[in-house]
């Protein structure tokens, strides 16, 4: 079905045209050589319906940023697969992957299907369904979504959006009206659930491991016409090097986004909760949101992704670590290019480059203190209040989020004839106390037990902040530029989601809406609590499954 001409989309389908295609045009799994990608169709469903539609991303498009009766109808029929655009011409990418850091050989779009490259006002984009049907990698999978998992995407790359982390994002959520059957938790009760299609938008979907495959089974034809691709359209500044330069050139470029995203998640509190390869993106972008979490409670050893959860491989505090060893397969995976192991080690050197000192400025800037090296004679004292501050939100439960918010509002400048540092008295420390209570789920357990802990540390923390000289307005808004009070918590989600099931979302729309707003949002929202007590240990909000 040709979709009417009331979402004037430009198809500009480059990948088609210079990359090795799969000359089988039968929809069937199987092994695919020597291609990039194959054509495939989505799989039409029973009775589309748009149920979110983001204006920031189709005004990126060219798309209206509202919908009426028309373009609804249409943008429904085009983004549940039902109807094809002019210059559509759908496809499914083909990459491999070390998944739980075992080699997993093919896998792909297994149910993502790109309707094509659109150059829009933004720029150009590659638009993809996912839950759209199966495809040649579908493996044993069914290729649809179901509703949860869906918003679950649109919800929270949207947040990263404006939160200013690098991500691939979303400008659709259609129903189905059919079914789907999955088993949440693999234990054998599997249930029908409903089923939707998220389209989301990014410049490129190329990971690691699209590199990873070629290499694996020695497609050298197929791999220098992708890194020339890449290259090419997304690195263009390597372009007029040989291949060799040029895939060195990426690999340090790769290297250094990846290592400022995952600075970005650990600013925010975001677990990936399943970093294989095939999910980290050549572009540096958060990608493929599967069972993501955030921090409700400060724990570096915590994963949302249920399948992680006995070796806690993508834990919080260890996705530093997990990256750098994703893009040692990237560089392993470059080798057919770049036959030199001391230069592709030397290339992986930004990462540390980029990451250690990053990481160190990051965590002081939320602490509203100077960076390495910009205060050579505090540096000591600010690397131990980052510790310490660690250290205490780990002793007790504490909401990080919350509680960074909170300190950007302490007082620190004294007024006049107030006491000394160490001398402030009973009152004082009821006031420091006062400050952080909020973020504290237990707050007098926690003074019971963890008191002179969080006292000292706050002592040492506004004598600090006093030597700075800054004032507290100053201090306060550099804080809260980089200290989001809102951000997509699971219970948020799971409380859209419980609505989105009953056919209301309101909520969905509300939460996406104080999204937009993450550092600006008023402190005392609805969407800046902490998490409640009936969310402790409910699926979908404690942990998470792949199944999707």
């Amino acid at each position: 079905m040709t979709a009417p001409a009331v979402l004037p989309l430009q198809f500009d389908n480059r990948a088609l045209r210079e990359l090795p295609v799969d000359p089988e045009p039968r929809n069937f799994r199987r092994f695919v050589r020597g291609a990039c990608l194959s054509r495939v169709a989505p799989t039409p469903v029973g009775a589309p319906s748009v149920a979110a539609w983001v204006p920031e991303v189709a005004a990126m498009l060219g798309l209206p940023e509202r919908l009426d009766t028309a373009t609804e109808a249409a943008a429904a029929a085009v983004f549940s697969g039902n109807a094809t655009l002019p210059g559509s011409e759908p496809f499914a990418w083909r990459y491999g992957g070390h998944q739980f850091g075992s080699w997993a050989d093919q896998l792909g779009d297994g149910r993502a299907i790109s309707l094509g490259e659109v150059h829009g006002p933004g720029g150009r984009f590659e638009v993809q369904l996912k839950g759209a049907g199966p495809t040649p990698y579908s493996r044993g999978g069914d290729g649809r979504a179901v509703l949860r998992s869906s918003l679950r995407e649109l919800l929270c790359s949207e947040a990263m959006a404006h939160l200013g982390v690098p991500t691939t994002r979303a400008l659709s959520l259609v129903t189905t009206g059919e079914p789907v059957v999955r088993d949440m938790f693999y234990d054998g009760n599997a249930r029908p659930e409903p089923g939707a299609i998220v389209c989301r938008v990014a410049p490129s979907f190329v990971r690691v491991g699209h590199f990873e495959i070629l290499a694996a089974h020695g497609e050298q034809q197929a791999h220098d016409a992708l890194l020339d691709h890449v290259v090419r359209h997304h690195f263009p500044a390597l372009a007029a090097l040989p291949r060799r330069e040029a895939a060195l050139g990426l690999l340090r470029e790769v290297c250094r986004r990846s290592a400022e995203l995952v600075i970005h998640w650990q600013r925010v509190g975001f677990v990936h909760g399943v970093l294989n390869t095939d999910n980290l993106s050549i572009l540096g972008l958060t990608i493929d949101y599967g069972p993501y979490g955030w921090l409700d409670t400060w724990d570096p050893g915590w994963t949302p992704n249920t399948t992680d959860a006995h070796g806690r491989r993508y834990r919080f505090g260890a996705q530093p670590q997990v990256v750098l060893w994703n893009l040692v397969q990237l560089a392993n995976a470059l080798y057919p290019a770049v036959p030199d192991v001391p230069a592709l080690e030397a290339a992986l050197e930004v990462y540390e480059a980029v990451m250690t000192p990053g990481l160190e400025a990051m965590f002081r800037g939320k602490l509203g203190l100077p960076g390495p090296g910009q205060d050579g004679t505090e540096e000591e004292e600010d690397a131990a209040l980052v510790l310490g501050l660690g250290e205490a939100m780990s002793a007790a439960e504490t909401d990080p989020t919350l509680l960074y918010r909170a300190l950007a509002g302490m007082v620190a400048v004294p007024e006049a004839g107030s006491g000394r540092d160490g001398a402030e008295g009973d009152a004082d420390d009821a006031a420091l106390w006062g400050v952080i209570e909020p973020a504290l789920y237990d707050a007098e357990a926690t003074r019971r037990d963890h008191g002179e802990r969080w006292l000292g540390w706050l002592r040492r923390y506004r004598a600090r902040l006093r030597r700075l000289g800054r004032q507290d307005d100053e201090r306060a808004a550099a804080m809260n530029a980089v200290n989001p009070v809102v951000i997509p918590r699971n219970f948020l989600a799971q409380e859209a989601i419980d609505a989105a099931e009953q056919g209301d979302f309101a909520p969905l729309h509300a939460l996406l809406d104080a999204c937009r707003r993450p550092y600006e949002e008023p402190a005392n929202s609805a969407f800046a609590r902490k998490r409640p007590e009936w969310a402790r240990s409910r699926p979908g909000c404690s942990m998470l499954s792949c199944s999707s």
